[in-house]
């Protein structure tokens, strides 16, 4: 079977692709041409539909599968900022890194080099007869400073539940077992077979 991704996000098309090793994963983009989808929602849930929904209409097919995820992190600190304004924090044309150091900053701002946090995964799955989503969450510590270069996103300033080391400085298989977004596919799968 294969899974149509409703992202160009390669970090996020990299990690589900290794996550979903029995199917072929296939990012939209290389089967029509990107589009900008406006992410309106109010939730993850809302905003990982959206995305899967804009997809699959696109594609205009009815045998695919098209897979979205919406995830980011809430700092307890900051009130769960920034949450579903993860992947634009630092503004519209904010790369990974001034998303990280925006946040970063965030946290020293208000005198502190720590917080609770934790991340969110929403997944949506949007087929001809049906939509379906599953969430998963990662709970630790966002820092005030990055550790590690491994990862994407925020990965270098959160410290999972548990652990010592940033998510940037852990092992990709270990990380895999933890994730977010590996505890809502891992979910997800078990729809994903019931198709």
């Amino acid at each position: 079977m294969k899974l149509v991704l409703a992202t160009g996000n390669k970090g996020k098309v990299r990690e589900i692709k290794a996550l979903c090793e029995e199917y072929e994963v296939v990012p939209y983009s290389e089967l029509i041409e990107e589009f900008e989808i406006v992410e309106d929602g109010d939730t993850f849930k809302e905003n990982a539909l959206i995305k899967a929904r804009a997809v699959f209409k696109a594609l205009n097919k009815e045998d695919v599968v098209v897979i979205a995820d919406d995830s980011g992190i809430s700092v307890d600190l900051l009130d769960g900022v920034p949450g579903i304004y993860s992947a634009r924090y630092a503004g519209p044309d904010a790369n990974d890194k001034d998303n990280l150091y925006k946040l970063m900053d965030a946290i020293k701002e208000k005198g502190e080099e720590s917080s609770p946090a934790h991340y969110t995964a929403a997944i949506a799955i949007v087929t001809k007869d049906s939509e379906q989503t599953v969430h998963g969450w990662m709970h630790g510590t966002a820092l005030s400073k990055a550790a590690g270069d491994g990862g994407f996103g925020y990965d270098p300033m959160f410290i999972p539940l548990g652990f010592d080391k940033t998510l940037g400085e852990l092992d990709d298989e270990i990380k895999k077992n933890l994730s977010h977004r590996s505890q809502a596919l891992s979910l997800a799968k078990k729809i994903i077979k019931t198709l």
